[in-house]
């Protein structure tokens, strides 16, 4: 005979999606350094720019942003779903939450592991060499990437139960 597994209250969902938010987007920041472009810079006494016109690197920068924020909105939100099915009203907020707080720790974790000086290093430069720039997210439209996917995992699971409940009356 099957055992009645004891509903976790909500408090429990919510601070899962905190903690695993926050570790989860620390964890993706440091991905999200690691396999991002960069942009060469040129570093001169009298300023810097660009090597280049080269806005492909910026472009997927930001789009390995938004791909591991997406990812990790889906999971994160499975999981939650799992732990307090019935509820999804509270897997919303937690996922939302935990996409809030995901999101501004992958973004702080990848952008100063990936900072440069720039200032400092045209100071005290006296020669023109070659920088990698610093990581940046440049459309600020990827921020919301992550609670996208929180929600839409609740809005098909929602559709889901709502099919399953028309079934269910025939």
């Amino acid at each position: 005979m099957g055992r009645v597994r004891p509903e976790r209250p909500e408090r429990a969902v919510l601070l899962a999606g905190i903690i695993v938010g926050l570790l989860s987007g620390a964890a993706l920041g440091v991905l999200w350094w690691r396999l991002a472009p960069r942009v060469p810079i040129v570093i001169r006494p009298d300023g810097s720019r660009p090597q280049g016109f080269q806005p492909e690197e910026y472009l997927a920068a930001d789009i390995a942003f938004a791909v591991l924020a997406l990812v990790a909105g889906i999971v994160l939100t499975i999981a939650l779903a799992a732990m307090r099915r019935q509820h999804l009203l509270g897997v919303l907020a937690a996922g939302l939450i935990g996409s809030v707080l995901g999101t501004l720790a992958m973004w702080q974790v990848g952008t100063r592991l990936g900072s440069v000086d720039i200032e400092g290093l045209i100071a005290t430069t006296e020669e023109e060499f070659v920088v990698n720039a610093p990581l940046a997210v440049t459309m600020p439209g990827v921020f919301l990437v992550w609670a996208i996917g929180s929600a839409a995992v609740v809005v098909v699971l929602a559709f889901g139960d709502w099919l399953a409940g028309i079934k269910s009356r025939r």
